[in-house]
């Protein structure tokens, strides 16, 4: 018997919606109407309503220099859930506390999300200078370890039109507020392989975080340890063990998400 290729319960608005983002997810830019009209099967109508409320759900993104449309942050937020009941979080879990255990700092995984990276968990020491950051909290990209190192991993024009149109705030004196001061930054976290900061978002807090990867080789997002920013500054004895237990703990991770690519240099 032939298989029934329309479900019987098919809602056809989903459907044709679900058309665009795939048509849009394979490159196409949705720049001529008739014509997406045409590849797609949906009437211009239909499409122009569409794409308004993908837009306004955030799933997709007006290009205004290029025109068109490409994927939108809304969706890295959906992939993040997917990763949360699929994997990643419970992966990364245990592998955070046993950071914590040996390092007796705060832990967290982050992903990023346009010029924001969301926390997706959190382990911390019994202390009295633990995180304050929640699972769900938005913090800026170019002013975070894990944004940073999330950031390094773009190309240097990917990261310009990124924030071509977006002001680079600051939150201390060291926090990069020019783009070409954020893109020497983080070629230099490229080169180390992990971000560091002292100071750099919030006074008198230090960071470092590290990429996870995943079976393609993309980092799909980072770990990061914080603490006192003493810690954290040049000289300090706990810098060696901070970075040698965060590069395994982000092995780790990877290792358990399909990774096998790594190079000498990031083990």
């Amino acid at each position: 018997m032939a298989e029934n290729k329309t479900p019987e319960y098919s809602v056809q608005p989903v459907v044709r919606a679900l058309r665009v983002l795939r048509y849009i997810a394979a490159g196409n830019r949705c720049g001529n109407i008739s014509q997406v009209s045409k590849a797609t099967g949906v009437n211009r109508t239909t499409l122009v309503r569409i794409l308004a409320t993908l837009e306004a759900e955030r799933l997709i993104e007006a290009l205004p220099h290029e025109g068109g449309y490409r994927l939108g942050t809304g969706l890295i937020s959906l992939a993040a859930e997917a990763l949360n009941d699929r994997g990643i979080v419970p992966t990364a879990r245990p592998v955070l506390q046993r950071l914590v255990a040996a390092l007796k700092l705060s832990a967290h995984l982050g992903v990023r999300e346009g010029h924001e990276i969301v926390y997706l968990a959190r382990e911390t020491p019994v202390s009295h200078l633990a995180s304050t950051v929640r699972e769900g909290t938005r913090l800026p990209a170019h002013a975070t370890t894990i944004g940073r190192i999330l950031l390094a991993e773009l190309p240097a024009e990917e990261v310009r039109a990124l924030y071509a149109d977006h002001p680079l705030e600051a939150f201390t004196s060291k926090t990069r507020t020019s783009l070409d001061a954020l893109l020497e930054q983080l070629a230099n976290d490229r080169s180390r392989g992990m971000a560091w900061s002292v100071a750099n978002f919030e006074a008198e807090i230090g960071s470092a975080a590290a990429p996870v990867y995943d079976h393609r080789g993309e980092a799909v997002a980072a770990i990061n340890v914080t603490g006192h920013s003493s810690i954290f500054a040049e000289g300090s004895p706990q810098l060696g063990p901070i970075e040698t237990a965060l590069r395994a703990a982000a092995q780790d991770i990877s290792e358990a998400l399909g990774y096998r690519g790594w190079s000498a240099d990031q083990m």
